[in-house]
């Protein structure tokens, strides 16, 4: 029980610390989560995170506490997505409630106005590597159907403009699939 706490405490620290230097929104999470959970932690597999940070896209909601409702929920079950949820929301929420007080001097302020110009500057280099590295991850496995998933979303988005629902969706569809057929394959 002793351990449980541990990592629910862990957990907690981590997804509040996370949640409240991530400027940018959920992919810019997802690296972080990556690193504190893959690699400092060595909680969770880079091919499990991958498929938790899909799981967490394809729900509705925020990504950011999407994914750490999955990453909290495989650590510690439903205690660990309470906590990853609480730890993830504090930080907006008090960021949020600060900014709506003093809405109208921040508004106004200059200075305010270009750094948070320049956070998007950054947000945009860091989203770029997350994209780098999921990618990175599937080329590696050397997967032929990934890589052709992979490459035919981005084609449908960014080529020929396809809504990202019908592509989420499709992708859905493609998983389930392949789930299927795999397990069919593995009782034979």
């Amino acid at each position: 029980m002793n351990n449980k706490k541990e990592v629910l405490l862990k957990l907690f620290v981590s997804t509040l610390y996370l949640s409240a230097f991530t400027f940018g929104g959920g992919y810019v999470i997802v690296t972080l989560m990556k690193k504190k959970f893959v690699d400092e932690y060595h909680w969770i597999e880079e091919d499990e995170m991958l498929d938790l940070v899909a799981i967490a896209q394809s729900s509705p909601g925020a990504i950011a506490v999407n994914g750490a409702i999955v990453v909290g929920y495989k650590l510690a079950g439903a205690p660990g997505a309470l906590v990853a949820i609480v730890g993830t929301v504090i930080p907006p929420f008090l960021i949020i409630s600060a900014v709506s007080v003093f809405y109208n001097v921040f508004r106004e302020n200059y200075i305010i106005a270009q750094l948070l110009e320049g956070m998007q500057a950054g947000v945009g280099a860091v989203i770029a590597a997350v994209v780098f590295d999921m990618g990175e991850g599937v080329v590696k496995g050397k997967n032929a159907g990934s890589i052709i998933i992979m490459l035919g979303a981005f084609i449908a988005s960014c080529i020929f403009g396809v809504n990202v629902v019908y592509i989420v969706i499709a992708c859905l569809m493609i998983g389930v699939a392949r789930t299927l057929i795999n397990e069919r394959g593995e009782k034979k």
